[in-house]
């Protein structure tokens, strides 16, 4: 009678839509609550320890996650699943022939560190023209008492008994020989038997980390910078750190809107200053620009400032700048201001207000067209 094995998910504690980051953590709780080394005797313990790494090696690996998630255990995705419990075709085929014809074992991808994420909130202007941040980040660190072996003092890892120091184990099946992570050392080939005091064998200890951040110009809201090697330390000495990404945060502006690479600003103007023209300092992420306005400008009209917007966030050259005018109307009129425009407005044809005229002429032939 065989036993049936528990399903990988519920083995690690997780749903079925869990994300990488999910299996990982809870992996990684699981392997160092039942590791050989802290439950020494403890046969349940090693147990359940290697059936959490079987699981995790299978949904750690996007290609196996997806057999076991469509066939289980036994579905028959991969005619070669009972030799090596997952292991791909071409690993198989690696070590088939590398002991057939004496050559090297394809090898197997270096331990890394988990990848960090980080908010950085920016001006409009930091955004538009790129700077220099340095940003602060809990990162762990080598433990300095230990020098990063996790070992105590005056000691040092020993070799794993289980795979002799090469980090995985070998299981041979009549033709097949199939190399898989050692289950008692996690692939290291070392084991900590009197750990250090300060970081519990781990090598590492919690730290902060300045780091330096160099912003191109023309990031926006949800732009992601990535910067290799500078993420947690890789859990081995011979593994590689994983990275950073830095989600940017552009906080608002007083006075421009930005639609990707254009700044959109509007000037109110006076009721004089569009009637009769002016010539106006009109502010741009470079400093005040002299823009004409004609005379008879109505409100609501935009003009544009060349190469005075947004630069490009992977080149070709900056955006524009678009003025929208608005026309103030005055609250509170002194006598003398009343009068004149009083005046004004007697004086006023419909000449010199054409907008006014077609109006009421469209207004007068629809009118009429109803009494038709």
């Amino acid at each position: 009678m065989t036993l049936e094995k528990r399903d990988y998910y519920e083995v690690l504690g997780v749903e079925r839509g869990s994300s990488e980051q999910e299996i990982k953590s809870a992996y990684r709780r699981l392997a160092h609550q039942y590791h050989p080394d802290k439950n020494q005797g403890d046969k349940a313990a090693e147990e359940r320890f290697k059936e959490c790494s079987e699981a995790y090696a299978v949904l750690s690996d996007p290609e196996k996650r997806a057999r076991y998630d469509q066939f289980g255990h036994r579905g028959g995705a991969n005619p070669f699943e009972g030799f090596a419990g997952g292991a791909s075709i071409n690993d198989i085929f690696g070590d088939i022939f590398s002991e057939m014809f004496g050559g090297q074992r394809r090898p197997r991808g270096r331990p890394r560190g988990s990848d960090l994420r980080y908010h950085l909130e920016l001006s409009f202007e930091e955004a538009a023209f790129g700077t220099v941040a340095r940003i602060e980040i809990p990162r762990p660190k080598r433990c300095e008492t230990c020098a990063g072996s996790g070992a105590k003092p005056g000691t040092s890892p020993r070799t794993c008994q289980t795979c002799g120091g090469a980090g995985e184990v070998r299981l041979t099946q009549g033709f097949f020989s199939i190399a898989r992570t050692c289950p008692r050392c996690g692939g290291q080939g070392k084991v900590v038997a009197d750990k250090c005091a300060d970081c519990g064998g781990a090598g590492m200890i919690q730290g902060q980390a300045t780091v330096e951040v160099k912003v191109p110009p023309g990031v926006d809201t949800n732009t992601r910078l990535k910067l290799s090697g500078e993420g947690e330390p890789a859990p081995s000495p011979v593994g590689v750190p994983g990275d950073l990404y830095v989600v940017v945060q552009v906080r608002e502006h007083p006075i421009f809107r930005r639609e990707d690479t254009e700044v959109v600003y509007e000037m109110p103007i006076s009721f004089a200053q569009a009637a009769l023209g002016a010539s106006l300092d009109v502010p741009t992420l470079d400093g005040p620009v002299k823009m004409k306005i004609p005379a008879g400008t109505q409100s609501g009209k935009v003009f544009r400032l060349r190469g005075k917007g947004i630069p490009a966030l992977h080149g070709g050259g900056r955006g524009d700048q678009h003025v929208r005018v608005v026309v103030e109307t005055p609250h509170h009129l002194t006598k003398e201001q009343r009068e004149l425009l009083e005046r004004f407005a007697a004086l006023s044809g419909e000449d010199t207000q054409p907008q006014t005229r077609s109006f009421w002429e469209k207004v007068g032939d629809l009118l009429g067209a109803k009494k038709r």
